[in-house]
This record gives C-alpha cells, structure tokens and sequence, in this order.
C-alpha cells in the first residue's frame, strides 16, 4: 500500500461522485493530455538552449530562462490539480523524453551529410552539448522538479488549500533555487569568472520568482479552469517524496 493518499475538495466530489483514491481517471482528457505535451515540449527547449548565456545588461542568465512562466504555471498545475504522485509521473516522463531527444541530438552528429562545413559545425555547436552541460540540466531538473512538487503538495495539506499564492512562490524559492544553484555550478564553475557563475546565479533565481509573483493572476485562472474542467483538487496525505 502506498504510503500516499487522497482525500478531494467536498464541492469537486459531487461532480466524480464514482472517484476512487487512485485519481487517475482524468488522465486520459484532452486537458491532461496537453499539460503534459506542454511540460515535456518546454522542458526540452529549455535544456537545448541553456549553453547560451544571455547578456540582460547589468545580469547574466542562460538562455533556458526563457520558457520558465510557462514552464512553472504547467508545473504548479500538475501538482495542484492532480496531485504529486501524478506530478512526480510527469517529472520522470519528462526526464525520459529529454534523455530521448538528447541521444538523437549525439547520433545524428555520427552520420555523414550532404550538408556544407558551415552548416555542419553550426549543427554541432548548437546540439553537441557536453556530458557536464548535460549531467548538469538533468540533476538540476530532477532535484528542482521534486522539491518544487513535494513542497508545494505539502503545504496545500498545511494550509487546508489556502492561500495558493504562498504555495505556488514558496514552492519556487526552494525548488528553483535548488534548481538554479545545481545547474550552474555543475555547467559552469571553473569555466566562467566565480563573479559570473554567482551573478548566474541570483540573476536566473531572481527573474524566476519575480515571473512566478507576476504570474500568479494567471495561475489562479489557469488552475481554476483545470479543476473545474477534471472535477479534481487532489489532497496529498501522508505524502513521501519517493512514493
């Protein structure tokens, strides 16, 4: 027996009056269907990008930036509508197509062209990522994904599912922290000026939570049509991160 457990909003209950503990019923829907195509395609873009380091004048940040508001209201989605044993589904689904669409990236560049040299090398500089650059956006993604989930399925229980706005920043501080000083310590310490790589570092954290504080309109409307459209807001009880 799984050590998680449910327990579903009384006024969404009335609509699933057949839901059983295991909330997956929902899976199938269009809904879920694009939240999850939406999360793996973010995912992916952002890790292709993330060797580029962006110049926002006085801050540094990678190029991976770039999808976080979509990439955090789908999240904050997943863990609050369906819950985390979903969510942490999702999370290794990501984990595996990212690890897909990175093998393809490598064996592509082991067959010969008909390309010119210049399109070649251009090729291989965009998608030839290092095995650092990659250990790197894969235990970031890991260990920011579950904490940001875990955190903010717990304090749903905490706050009887009040005050969502706590949750979904409070979630983002330590997830995307976590995140954040993973990534660009494995990708980039010894290779940029310490000054850099810490500048990275607050710059990436910073713009992410300021997204997520001027986000949070759109993620009450998002989360709420989610709910409404499933009929869930998924409890987790008795939660543990490996569950």
């Amino acid at each position: 027996m799984s050590a998680l457990t449910y327990r579903v909003s009384k006024h969404l209950a009335r609509k699933t009056s057949s839901m059983t503990p295991e909330i997956h019923r929902s899976t199938g829907s269009i809904w879920f269907n694009a939240i999850i195509a939406i999360y793996v395609t973010t995912l992916i873009t952002a890790n292709t990008v993330a060797v580029s380091v962006l110049d926002l004048g006085p801050f540094s940040a990678d190029a991976g930036t770039l999808t976080f508001p979509i990439a955090y209201i789908v999240g904050d989605v997943l863990t609050e509508v369906y819950g985390f044993r979903t969510a942490r589904r999702v999370i290794w689904l990501g984990f595996a197509c990212n690890l897909f669409a990175v093998g393809v990236y490598q064996l592509a560049m082991q067959f010969p062209t008909h390309n010119d040299a210049a399109f070649d090398a251009g090729f291989a500089l965009v998608f030839s990522s290092t095995p650092r650059i990659l250990l790197a956006s894969m235990a970031a993604y890991l260990v920011g994904s579950f904490t940001n989930a875990f955190i903010m399925s717990r304090m749903k229980v905490m706050t009887n599912g009040k005050h969502l706005w706590m949750r979904t920043i409070g979630s983002t501080l330590a997830g995307q922290g976590l995140d954040t000083v993973v990534f660009v310590l494995i990708a980039f310490a010894g290779v940029f000026p310490r000054e850099i790589v810490w500048e990275m570092i607050y710059t990436n954290w910073i713009i992410k939570i300021g997204i997520e504080v001027l986000a949070t309109p759109v993620t009450y409307r998002v989360i709420a049509l989610f709910k409404r459209k499933e009929g869930l807001d998924v409890y987790d009880v008795a939660v543990q991160p490996a569950t």
